[in-house]
Parts: structure tokens; sequence; C-alpha cells
């Protein structure tokens, strides 16, 4: 159980980078404030009275990234998913959670326009790429095979 812990904290966070170097490249090269969205904490109500540094802001982003991992490697055990089954639902879920997330950029001065329809497909084309890294690196790191998981 702890190698499969360890292993979930090691997807999350490489996922997690991941995302967040896309997305900081992209802010860089175009302007488009998807980083600046995808570190956004302005919809807490404590945090958003703080002004954090941004690798702070960028750990509580791992973190997230890291329950995510750490939850989908439990969900497949108990449900026991097959390889398709990890990457589909997977894509799935974490198109899910940029679509349900983008919203909260109307909660701030510093995130795209709500309506921003290059950072709309942007923020969904991130999360649907990390979601695509955090299943691939479940399925070829042998971590499905050690829940018993076969078959595409």
């Amino acid at each position: 159980m702890r190698r499969l812990l360890a292993k979930g904290i090691f997807t999350g966070v490489l996922s997690g980078i991941f995302l967040g170097l896309f997305l900081k490249m992209i802010e860089i090269s175009t302007g488009i404030k998807v980083y600046t969205l995808l570190l956004n904490v302005d919809y807490f109500p404590i945090l958003k009275n703080y002004h954090f540094p941004e690798l702070i802001e960028f750990g509580f982003h791992l973190i997230i990234s890291v329950i995510l991992a750490v939850s989908l490697l439990f969900i497949m055990k108990k449900y026991r998913w097959n390889r398709t089954q990890v990457f589909i639902r997977t894509l799935f879920l974490t198109f899910s959670i940029g679509v349900l997330l983008y919203p909260t950029t109307a909660l701030s001065v510093r995130t795209p326009e709500l309506t921003s329809l290059p950072a709309i497909f942007i923020w969904l084309l991130g999360h649907l790429l990390y979601g695509l890294l955090l299943s691939s690196l479940f399925i070829k790191r042998g971590i499905l095979t050690e829940l018993g998981i076969k078959g595409f």
C-alpha cells in the first residue's frame, strides 16, 4: 500500500509540474493568464486575503494534483478499471475538473475574462494533456499491474 501511495504521489507531482509548466509557457508567450488562473486562490474565503509567493501557490496546485492522482489509484483499485477505463475516465475527469474550475476566473481580476475563448481552449487543452500524462504514467509505470489490472 505504501509503494502504491508513493507511486501516486510521484505521478501526481510529475503531472502537476507538467500542467504548470505548460500553462506558464503559454502565458509567457501569449499573455493569456492561464497559469495565473491555475495558481489563483482568490475564490477561497480565507486564502484570498493573503498574497502568497508563486512557489507556495504552485505547491497548492501540486497538493491538489497529488490528492487527485492518489484518489484515482484507490478508485481504480476498488472498481478494478481496465487500461481503457483508466485512460478514458482519467481524461474525462481531468477535463471535467478543468470545466468546473474555469468559472472561478470570474472571481478574480488577475485571471482571464470568463468569456475569453483562447483562455478556455488553452485551459481545457492543458487539463486534457494533464490527464493524458497522468493516465499514461499509471499505465507505463506498472501501477496497474500492481493493482492487478490487465487488458486494454
